[in-house]
């Protein structure tokens, strides 16, 4: 496409625009398990509206725009107050997961050096069911990632003694999740935490899914074990909001035990033709539009929204259970938040995949070991009927097919 010589009106560009989003995945119509939470319309408006407000405004300039300072400050205040923090703990909203992974990896890479460790090389150790954005962050800084296998006793959880063996002295960080996305399970992480203190290794505990859910969860009964910094041994959390916070993307958040942990982290640079400057995360801009909707939501929910609303996806989490069982599933661990996956001992998992992909559904799969994986929203309490009628339809057909369709021909892709 080449830009036009003579601009378009705006009524024609408008409707060019929407009709580009015909083929998208249909999740207004609760068809998606992935990429979006919905959290109802008044929630969406909340986010334009707040969003909009804000939309020109940049994060970059906190003496220009203090208001955006002290919006990122409030957001952050209350994260703490949910997630343990301790007096003087701190952090700082970015972009989403990855750049939150990414900027605690960096800090306790520059912690571990001014302390005289990992000077040449550096490791961090992690489970198997950790997010791919620790490869990615390792990768751009040039850190060795060790992935260590899971527990084998079925419950998809952190094999805390295969990880402290794998650490070494240039290991800089030990993760845990709270929860992994790929079967939603909380990785034990006081067990985790007695490692880390015992070598004197940083733990991050990667809470983008569980940080906003949790918390909530908790507050409605839900057995959640100590996760966030209430284990004493954590140092620094990835927790988004633009997932259970139900704020616009992108918006995290990354968070520290200390401010002293925390001066690892900022980038400070004079020594170029421009004036001297200090960014915090990864990002020079950061659009004001995600840190305005962000306070936006959290300040109109608060805490009683948030319990009703986590409260819904346990409820529709608990449904899809007790039906998937009934239709020969098995569920992998014991997943108590929004997440779930659940394999089948009998039908070719990505035969069924493709058969609910074709009925409209565009949620996820999970590999090891092969099963469907589903990540409610609240709006999805009024479409999972929907799910489960067509779900038991495909697993009709694909155990009645003479031949399922290979693994290798399904393409289970989320970018």
């Amino acid at each position: 496409m080449k830009m036009p010589k003579t601009g378009r009106q705006w009524a024609d560009v408008k409707t060019d625009l929407l009709e580009r989003g015909n083929g998208d995945a249909k999740w207004r119509e609760g068809k998606t398990a992935v990429y979006v939470f919905n959290a109802g319309d008044e929630i969406a408006a909340i986010q334009k509206e707040a969003y909009s407000a804000y939309m020109s405004e940049n994060g970059l300039g906190p003496a220009a725009f203090p208001s955006l300072a002290q919006m990122e400050a409030d957001v952050i205040s209350m994260a703490l107050d949910l997630l343990h923090g301790p007096a003087g703990s701190t952090g700082a909203m970015t972009s989403g997961g990855t750049d939150s992974i990414t900027m605690a990896i960096k800090t306790a890479r520059d912690f571990a050096r001014a302390n005289g460790q990992a000077r040449e090389s550096a490791n961090i150790v992690l489970p198997q069911s950790a997010h791919l954005a620790f490869d990615k962050a390792c990768q751009l800084m040039d850190i060795e990632v060790r992935r260590i296998a899971l527990k084998t006793d079925g419950s998809f959880e952190a094999d805390v003694d295969e990880m402290a063996a794998a650490c070494g002295a240039d290991t800089i960080m030990m993760v845990g999740s709270a929860p992994n996305f790929p079967h939603g399970i909380i990785d034990p992480i006081t067990e985790l935490g007695a490692v880390a203190e015992r070598k004197n290794i940083w733990l991050h505990v990667d809470a983008c899914v569980g940080g906003y859910f949790a918390p909530f969860a908790r507050m409605n009964g839900v057995p959640v074990p100590a996760f966030d910094f209430e284990v004493p041994a954590v140092r620094s959390m990835s927790a988004d909001l633009h997932k259970y916070g139900y704020a616009a993307k992108g918006a995290s958040t990354v968070l520290f035990r200390s401010q002293e942990l925390y001066e690892f982290m900022p980038f400070d640079f004079a020594c170029w033709s421009g004036a001297p400057m200090k960014t915090p995360t990864l990002a020079g801009t950061r659009p004001g539009g995600a840190i305005s909707a962000a306070w936006a939501v959290m300040n109109h929910l608060g805490v009683d929204g948030y319990r009703r609303l986590q409260g819904e996806v346990c409820a529709t989490r608990e449904k899809v259970e007790e039906a998937v069982k009934a239709l020969g599933f098995e569920i992998l661990g014991n997943p108590i938040l929004g997440l779930i996956a659940f394999r089948h001992p009998k039908c070719n998992i990505f035969a069924i995949y493709g058969e609910m992909y074709r009925k409209g559904w565009f949620t996820s799969a999970t590999i090891e070991p092969p099963s469907l994986h589903l990540m409610l929203s609240p709006r999805h309490s009024e479409f999972i009927d929907s799910y489960i009628e067509d779900l038991a339809a495909s697993v009709k057909t694909v155990a009645g097919a003479e031949e399922t369709k290979p693994a290798e021909e399904v393409e289970v892709r989320y970018s």
